[in-house]
């Protein structure tokens, strides 16, 4: 009943630019949150940005001043403005939502998109 595509990943160099962008869709009532986690081959998932429904946002300490999370009106579509890249922001990047759906009694689920690859070369 909800899915999230994710798109903008890419090859890009070092200083440059991209920016994610994750829909989510289906019979959705409201969002908790949606953000974005990165994940390296061999690390543990890492938060990168995250934004709740009334727009409060948070950031990994490594990325603050550089990425920026926002979402469209009515907040169905969340994106990822990453400035600034560097090498180590080399990862696949995940959206996920937390959100109440039609037909899920039981509270707010977490769903993931399948992930984009950004590569920044140095």
């Amino acid at each position: 009943q909800v899915q999230l595509v994710e798109s903008g990943g890419g090859l890009v160099q070092a200083g440059g630019s991209l920016r994610l962008s994750c829909a989510a869709s289906g019979s959705i009532f409201s969002i908790n949150s949606m953000g974005w986690y990165r994940q390296v081959p061999g690390k543990q998932r890492e938060l990168v940005a995250v934004i709740s429904g009334g727009g409060t946002t948070n950031y990994a300490d490594s990325v603050k001043g550089r990425f920026t999370i926002s979402r469209t009106n009515p907040k169905n579509t969340v994106y990822l403005q990453m400035n600034s890249l560097k090498a180590e922001d080399t990862a696949v990047y995940l959206c996920n939502a937390d959100l109440y759906y039609a037909g899920y009694l039981g509270g707010s689920r977490t769903f993931w998109g399948q992930g984009t690859q950004v590569t920044v070369s140095s």
